[in-house]
């Protein structure tokens, strides 16, 4: 099922498809010596936006939730990529510990870390879930919406491990995104594998970081493949010294807000777009959707009402939002059954696994689709994101328009680890 573009598919975007799927040798090769270079992440998810005239990342993921809106089509991929993965890391592994978010009784994030947990059994590990959850104090049996059920098991701590009752991991896979910190219990494990890294986590990660090191590797592709980096890179500015409750730095946010809407402008008159340009305001280093809001004119920070104040204010875990990066807004012109949808692709090591279209039928084509009320079609991956089909028009093919999601989602992933690498406690500092 392609999801169908309400703009026709013409002018840059067009052209953009065609150039990836002439370039598509010089563009594999290039990312196989980027990995030659750098680590990808363990695992991924990139939300992309498609306006018909642009396509463009807005937010990676290091820690994916969402699996079980995988397609059973899917899951082969996934175990190979896993498989690899693994081998990279630990050949000898035996044992997998997953270590999930704290929310214990979300039974729909839990199919999701049973998902997982189906993946790397597959792949060949004895898995078991381990909360660090202080209400998790004995094995605890949860009933998933399908009927399954997933245990989760009180996490023991020795002075050099981790690992459950009567089972010692070597690899830990965490699915928690350690918004509030890195608990104690995860740090100093000098003689287990924990991926993603702790620095991967939002107490260290920055939204800054991660699109400054896309902008890098956007700049980068754009001249190997001759085009402008701007169709695939949102424009962005970072605003520290925020307090939404207080009223602080709205004048400093107020100026990024415009001259980010002035460049967003000149590029739209220079190829001839008729769109009133917009931005979104999201927290530094939030996650779940929260900390964002969608501003059309620099105006109206001067009299935010108090329930957009205290929703920017404060994030998961009762973070406290203190800086923010204002970054362009990219329409998204893809429907699904009439709702706006955006393509979410997932990855595992450097390999596209699959993905689904996030969609909401209540939200805009410039709004913020990760809300209460979102749901999730995951047909449109079902064929395979790398063969595409060279000579069929660009935008009637599936497999091309995926393929073509699927570089571009490899690119943000690419960015995550050079941003990884950025903020490595244990990296070597060559004067």
């Amino acid at each position: 099922m392609v999801p169908h573009l309400i703009t026709a598919l013409t002018g840059p975007i067009n052209e953009l498809e065609q150039r990836i799927l002439d370039s598509m040798p010089a563009i594999e090769r290039w990312f196989r010596l980027e990995w030659m270079e750098h680590t990808p992440p363990f695992y991924s998810s990139v939300d992309i936006r498609n306006a018909g005239f642009k396509l463009a990342p807005v937010d990676t993921n290091l820690y994916p939730g969402g699996w079980n809106n995988l397609t059973d089509q899917m899951l082969p991929l996934a175990v190979q990529a896993a498989m690899a993965a693994i081998e990279k890391i630990c050949p000898e592994a035996r044992n997998l510990l997953i270590i999930p978010e704290n929310h214990s009784r979300n039974t729909f994030y839990l199919a999701n870390v049973m998902q997982l947990q189906r993946i790397f059994n597959m792949a060949g590990l004895n898995v078991r879930v381990g909360s660090i959850s202080p209400e998790i104090k004995k094995a605890t049996t949860v009933t998933l919406p399908h009927g399954e059920s997933i245990t989760l098991e009180p996490v023991i701590r020795t002075k050099r491990r981790l690992g459950l009752k009567n089972f010692d991991p070597c690899t830990i896979l965490l699915n928690n995104d350690l918004s509030a910190g890195p608990p104690g219990i995860l740090e100093e494990l000098y003689e287990q594998y924990l991926l993603p890294p702790l620095h991967a986590g939002w107490s260290v990660r920055r939204k800054s970081r991660h699109f400054q090191s896309y902008e890098e590797v956007s700049k980068r592709f754009g001249k190997m493949l001759g085009i402008d980096p701007w169709l695939i890179n949102p424009l962005f500015t970072k605003v520290e010294g925020v307090d939404f409750n207080e009223g602080i730095g709205l004048d400093a946010l107020q100026t990024a807000v415009d001259a980010t809407l002035t460049k967003v402008r000149r590029k739209y008159k220079e190829y001839g777009i008729n769109e009133k340009p917009w931005v979104v305001v999201k927290a530094d280093n939030g996650t779940y959707g929260m900390g964002i809001m969608t501003v059309r004119d620099a105006k109206e920070l001067e009299d935010l009402n108090r329930k957009t104040r205290n929703k920017m204010a404060v994030i998961k875990d009762g973070q406290v939002v203190h800086d923010v990066i204002v970054q362009e807004g990219v329409l998204t012109r893809e429907r699904v059954h009439e709702a706006v949808a955006e393509p979410v692709v997932y990855m595992m090591d450097r390999y596209v696994v699959g993905g689904f279209y996030r969609m909401h039928a209540e939200r805009g084509t410039d709004e913020n689709l990760n809300a209460p009320g979102a749901s999730f079609v995951p047909l449109a991956f079902e064929h395979s994101t790398h063969l595409p089909q060279p000579g069929a028009r660009p935008g009637a093919s599936a497999p091309n328009r995926f393929y073509m999601y699927g570089v571009i989602a490899r690119l943000a992933m690419l960015a995550s680890s050079y941003e990884l690498e950025a903020t490595d406690p244990n990296a070597e500092v060559y004067d």
